[in-house]
This record gives structure tokens, sequence and C-alpha cells, in this order.
């Protein structure tokens, strides 16, 4: 290593994912499976108010903590979510900005932080950055929180659980009364709770619960880059006990500054902008996928997001099935970059119906010759 170059940054890689990446680029016409990103573009309406942002001139720094009218239209949201609550709320350079504030904010070194295996990649890597420690609650095979884990791993070291729901990679919900006893073990040990909500949005069975509603010292991260396929925009929001959000947005005044003015305007924008078609259309992808891939593959429906975890054929890792998966044209993720098993695959189903087709036909051929 360089000696230029921190001891910190030795603690983690780089992202598995963008291997898979590079790989693509080298690929003619491949099946692509890989990328968590929605297929479908920014809603016009919102491309719209972002350019007459841009042309009215409101392209400087926005408040540190954002656009009063967005953040206002978010605490109303809040608010009207979560009577009675002492909540406040800014705007983030993305949800990944939102997690890396929380962590800098709360995690000193030594500290330790609860989270199940499967887990979102940046989890491990913003614990060890803080120096913190990664607890990973194994989740297999059903990858359901279950709260007797998540309490049998609190030592007095525990400063943080993370609950991310509906997860990457396994596209798995949370059920209310396992959230919920996750909420009161976190309120009665005094352990900080942040709930990862990106996914909240892509939810296709029931009502979506947050801990939040049960536990009002919640720190909850969420945003626009998924369910309005602004990914590259960089808006997300962090509402949660007044002087948590105000520690984060010190910390953010001497890092990112904000979020891109601009994108803010789009955010406000988006609000407005029904998404019940789109979250129609993934469900039925997702139905799509579990109909056809569960009788060749082990896997748990997904009740959110827009990803499948199957579990690789035969007596293979998920790694050597992905890289024959690879050969043959078909973009998939490796399970090991999101746990500590190498045994699964994620599948994102943010596709075209076409490529939809073309994958699980191609995924059921890997199976039978497995």
């Amino acid at each position: 290593m360089h000696p230029w170059i921190a001891d910190r940054t030795a603690s983690f890689d780089s992202s598995g994912i963008r291997r898979v990446f590079d790989l693509a680029a080298k690929l003619k016409d491949p099946i692509n499976l890989s990328i968590g990103q929605p297929d479908f573009d920014v809603p016009d309406e919102i491309k719209e108010a972002t350019i007459e942002a841009i042309r009215s001139g409101k392209n400087a720094y926005s408040p540190t903590q954002g656009i009063a009218p967005l953040r206002q239209a978010i605490l109303d949201e809040v608010q009207e979510k979560y009577p009675g609550q002492d909540r406040d709320v800014f705007i983030s350079s993305g949800t990944s900005g939102g997690l890396v504030l929380a962590m800098l904010s709360l995690v000193n070194p030594g500290d330790e932080v609860i989270f199940l295996d499967p887990y979102f990649v940046m989890y491990p890597a913003l614990v060890r950055l803080c120096g913190g420690v990664p607890v990973m609650i194994d989740s297999y095979p059903d990858f359901r929180l279950d709260p007797d884990k998540i309490e049998a791993a609190i030592t007095p070291k525990t400063k943080m659980i993370i609950v991310n729901s509906p997860g990457n990679p396994t596209g798995v919900v949370a059920s209310k009364s396992d959230q919920q006893a996750v909420a009161e073990i976190a309120a009665k040990h005094n352990i900080a709770l942040i709930s990862d909500e990106i996914y909240s949005r892509f939810f296709y069975d029931g009502e979506f619960y947050s801990p939040a509603t049960d536990n009002p010292d919640t720190i909850v991260i969420d945003g626009f880059s998924k369910s309005h396929a602004m990914t590259g925009w960089r808006v997300g929001y962090v509402h949660g006990p007044p002087e948590v959000i105000a520690t984060m947005l010190k910390i953010q005044q001497y890092s990112f500054v904000c979020s891109p003015q601009p994108a803010q305007w789009g955010a406000l924008r988006a609000m407005e902008v029904s998404l019940k078609a789109n979250v129609d259309d993934y469900r039925r992808k997702r139905d799509f996928l579990v109909q056809e891939l569960s009788p060749h593959y082990e896997l748990t429906s997904p009740g959110g997001a827009f990803y499948l975890f199957p579990k690789a054929p035969g007596q293979q890792g998920g790694e050597a099935f992905v890289e024959r998966a690879i050969e043959h044209g078909l973009l998939i993720i490796p399970g090991k970059i999101f746990s500590k098993h190498d045994s699964h695959f994620r599948i994102s189903f943010a596709a075209s119906d076409e490529t939809l087709q073309r994958g699980t036909e191609l995924l059921i051929k890997l199976a039978k010759s497995s």
C-alpha cells in the first residue's frame, strides 16, 4: 500500500459489483439482470421542473438542510405518518450520503453495529470507515428479521441496529411484528435504530410498515433515487430526532455541503407524481420470475424492491454459478458480495420483459445442466 494512504481504507474492499459492470462492457448484447436501478426513465414532469429550476437561476448551493419547500413537503408527510412525534428532516446527497452521515454522527471507534446478512454492500464498509465493528446476523435460508437473534447479539458495545425492509439484495420484507419487536428492543437497550427505507415505495403485498411507528427515536433514511429513477440526481432525505439531525447536518456542511439544488426542485415535483403504474409493473415482473424460476431454484419470493436472491443450483457456489452465467452472456451478481456465504446470487428484475424472458430461459437451462 502506498505510504500516503490512510490505514482505514484497508479495512474494506471496492464493491465487487463493479467487476460485473466491467465484464458487461466486454460482452456483446448481454442479458443484463445485474443493475440495481429502475429501467424506466425519470418522469417528464420531474425533468421539466428541474429544467425550469436551472433556467430560472436556481443553480447555486442550497441551504445545507435543503430547499425549504421540499423540506416542508417531506416534513408534512412525516408528521401525518407519525403524529405527535418530534422529528426533523433534511435533504441528503442521496440515501448513501444519509448513511454516511448517520455513521459519522453516531458510531465511535469500537462501537458495534448490528445488521442482517445478506446486507446492502455499503453497511460493513461504512461501519469500518468509522472504526466501528460490523455484527452480521445470519438470516438464511428465509432472510427473516429475527428479533431474538438481534437481541442475543447485543453487547455493552452495541451502538446501532440497521433494518432494511424491503431489503437489498433479497427483496424480502420484514414482518410488522418482527419490526415492532426490534423497535422495542432498540428502545429498551437505548440503541440507535436506523431504518433504510429506500425501497419503501416498491412494496407489493399489504401495507408498508416503518419501525419509526413504534420507536420515535428511529432514524429513517429514504430518497427519490429508486422510486423515481433519479439515481444520478443524488436526492435523499433523513428524518429523526432533532438533535441527531442537527449533528448530521453539521457534518454535511463540511462534506457534501448540500444535495444539488436543481435536482431538489425536481424531487419536490416528484412528490406529486403517481408511481402506481410502475409498482404494478414490477409486481407483475416479480410474479413472472417467481413462477418461472421456483420449480428450478430454491428462493424466497420478494415482497418489495426489485431483486430476487436464489440459491445456486447443485453443489456449486454462487460465484462459480455466476461465472457460468456470464460465460453464457447473462449478467447477475454473486451473493458473496452481500454476504459471508457464497451460496446465492442476485437477480434484478428492473429490466424489460424481453430481457427477463431471455434471462429466465437461460437460468432454467443452467439449472437443468447443473
